[in-house]
């Protein structure tokens, strides 16, 4: 019976590291998949390895998904002004950012594609999701939340504002290792 519950485990395991349509193989060596050699996607970009050593496998134009911590972050307006808290952010690529309006909306996060590392800039926004041109939608009510992958993005700083906010100074910054 352990023999069979073995193999049935290993099975599964290959077969969701495959799932998806990704043809892929397992590097047993670093136990990171990298995509098979006859495979369109061969020469694609990886997202760098997170904390388990797995790397996971982006293809441009997609939505890289978040394999790491997600980070909450509370856009605040009150008596104190209008902020991020927190308003740095260190992250792992591979982390998520998810953005919640706690009071003080409408709120709107916006990156300034300019600043963010150039080779980045494409994959920022493919992760972004419900957006346009590096901006999130309008958040509004209370509780309502907007979550970003940082997976397939390249170390560096990340600079962003909540537009509608602007005047009264509410900016963050990711900074991605």
């Amino acid at each position: 019976m352990r023999s069979r519950f073995g193999f049935a485990g290993t099975a599964v395991l290959l077969m969701s590291a495959c799932a998806g349509g990704d043809a892929g193989r397992v590097d047993s060596a670093s136990t990171r998949l990298a995509p098979a050699a006859d495979s369109p996607s061969a020469g694609a970009a990886s997202a760098s390895p997170s904390d388990t050593g797995t790397a996971i496998h982006v293809i441009p134009g997609t939505i890289a998904p978040i394999t790491g911590a997600i980070i909450e972050v509370k856009m605040i307006g009150d008596a104190k002004g209008f902020r991020f808290e927190p308003q740095h952010i260190s992250a792992r690529i591979g982390d998520g950012v998810k953005f919640v309006v706690i009071s003080g909306g409408p709120h709107e996060i916006a990156f300034d594609l300019a600043q963010v590392p150039a080779d980045s800039r494409s994959q920022l926004q493919v992760n972004m999701p419900n957006s346009a041109n590096g901006k999130s939608p309008l958040l509004s009510g209370s509780q309502e939340t907007w979550t970003l992958s940082l997976a397939g993005l390249t170390p560096g700083r990340y600079p962003f504002v909540s537009t509608p906010r602007l005047p009264q100074g509410m900016k963050g910054d990711i900074e991605l290792r």
